[in-house]
């Protein structure tokens, strides 16, 4: 089976540089992908002549004369913009020319775009965008939402977590993930009615509640997901990567401190190597937009071509286990109405 990955190769800080250069490397890795490269056939192209990629016969163009810039509006986007690269790699998804869609572009615009694109599977009211964060244990604790909700009714964080629980339960192989809902405590009084009325929900639910986490349980890795709103969860990513930005530069600084120190930091590279590595923030690029009939991953806007390629390699790896059908089937059961004796069989409607 062919995975086949539309790419947003216009999208982005760097453009054709990054994603075509990206997409280039992944196909070289994975026999059974195949790439859908939308943008300005012209610049990808003269890419592909410059990594020797020309007569690649996994790798194919599909033209897209606009670009959503990262300062566009999701109205530009949605009404001014409709052959831009974004919306025609979104709709490759739509049309079943591809399985998934990457794309490094403006996140509201990817949003808005593939909400309207695509719509929301039966039974979710709102997609909420996923990533894994890495934590002490060595894997990555999958958070939402990151930015798509400011505001959540209770019921919303319950979808959330159903719709996390599904992902990481088939993509990570894991039976039944365990779930926390980010609170100020792990009391069930703390926090705010909506946080409480939530943790009512999830415990009455039949997912694997955990109960409510603090924001230090991410990196301890005390849950396989973390549900909170958007507007949390978008800060607590932000001070993530800004803590260790900082941290990173603190380090080179005092190893840079003196002859003796850049001495030291020579010694020590094994150990550092190996530190970066596991806090590399590329290899974690790329969150899910989860609850369309589709699947699109979001890459960094500034990611470099590694990065990139992880955003890729999430979209293959979705795809491939069948996110998206997973989700749907989990929402179609608690939607679908009762049977009756004699009545026709339900069929669950088809996605993509």
């Amino acid at each position: 089976m062919t995975i086949r990955l539309a790419i947003d190769c216009m999208g982005g800080d760097h453009g054709v540089t990054v994603t075509v250069t990206a997409a280039v490397n992944f196909v070289s890795q994975h026999a059974d992908a195949s790439m859908v490269l939308v943008g300005d056939p012209a610049a990808i192209q003269q890419q592909l002549k410059k990594l020797g990629a020309s007569g690649n016969a996994q790798l194919s163009i599909v033209p897209a004369s606009e670009v959503v810039t990262m300062d566009d509006s999701v109205e530009v986007a949605l009404r001014r913009k409709k052959d831009s690269s974004m919306r025609v790699a979104i709709t490759q998804v739509k049309n079943g020319d591809a399985d998934a869609c990457i794309s490094a572009g403006n996140t509201g615009a990817l949003m808005a775009l593939s909400r309207y694109v695509l719509k929301t599977l039966d039974g979710i009211d709102r997609p909420a965008i996923a990533t894994a964060i890495p934590n002490e244990k060595g894997g990555g604790t999958t958070m939402l939402d990151l930015g798509a909700n400011a505001d959540c009714e209770p019921q919303h964080l319950l979808q959330f977590a159903q719709m996390a629980e599904a992902m990481v339960a088939v993509v990570e192989n894991k039976e039944r993930p365990s779930v926390g809902l980010l609170n100020i405590g792990e009391e069930v009084i703390k926090g705010n009615e909506v946080v409480k009325q939530a943790g009512e929900l999830l415990r009455a639910s039949s997912l694997n509640f955990y109960g409510n986490v603090e924001g230090n349980d991410i990196y301890r890795g005390t849950t396989d997901v973390v549900v909170c709103d958007g507007f949390v969860g978008n800060v607590a990513l932000k001070t993530s990567e800004g803590i260790a930005k900082m941290i990173g530069g603190m380090i080179r600084e005092e190893f840079g401190r003196s002859w003796l120190t850049k001495l030291m930091a020579l010694v020590a590279m094994p150990v550092l190597n190996r530190f970066r590595h596991r806090v590399d923030h590329r290899r974690y690029n790329g969150a899910s937009l989860l609850g369309l009939r589709g699947l699109v991953i979001k890459s960094h806007g500034s990611a470099d071509a590694y990065a990139f390629e992880w955003a890729i390699k999430r979209g293959y790896d979705a795809a491939k286990n069948g996110v998206v059908e997973r989700i749907a089937q989990v929402f179609a059961s608690k939607t679908a109405p009762r049977e009756l004796p004699g009545d026709p069989p339900t069929v669950m409607p088809r996605v993509g």
